[in-house]
């Protein structure tokens, strides 16, 4: 019975468990995860906000208004007329006077047809919107 250990052959239960194959899995998903965690996090400016004692978390309200190539109008994905779509901010601006519109342009649609989404939202009367970049693709032309 001396190579009974050894073979596996022997009526010995395995009473030691292997940990080995577990630890080289979570290193593996660990690493993917710091990986993959530097791709999910947007860049932003960073800003040193003061600080107060008092004060409330408040969700702001954002509807993001698209301009397709074509002209058509997208507002939170899906498509809208314009008459929908400014009954929608005046409905969204009755329940929250900050609502933020973030409106982006296709590279392709005319710069006509962004401003005039501008210009549309800020005669219901939204004061904060913003325009959505690609960062990647903005050139810098030297003075």
């Amino acid at each position: 019975m001396a190579g009974g250990k050894l073979g596996g052959g022997g009526d010995d239960p395995i009473t030691d468990i292997n940990i080995v194959p577990l630890v080289d899995i979570i290193l593996v998903v660990l690493i993917i995860f710091m990986v993959t965690a530097t791709y999910i996090v947007k860049p932003a400016i960073k800003i040193d906000l003061p600080d107060a004692a008092t004060g409330e978390n408040l969700e702001p309200t954002s509807l993001g208004i698209s301009v397709a190539a074509d002209g058509r109008l997208l507002l939170d994905g899906a498509l809208i007329s314009e008459p929908e779509l400014k009954a929608k901010v005046s409905e969204e601006l009755a329940k929250d006077k900050d609502v933020v519109c973030l409106i982006a342009g296709d590279r392709a649609a005319k710069y006509g047809d962004v401003v005039h989404m501008v210009d549309l939202v800020k005669t219901i009367g939204v004061t904060k919107f913003a325009m959505n970049i690609d960062p990647n693709q903005i050139t810098v032309v030297p003075p």
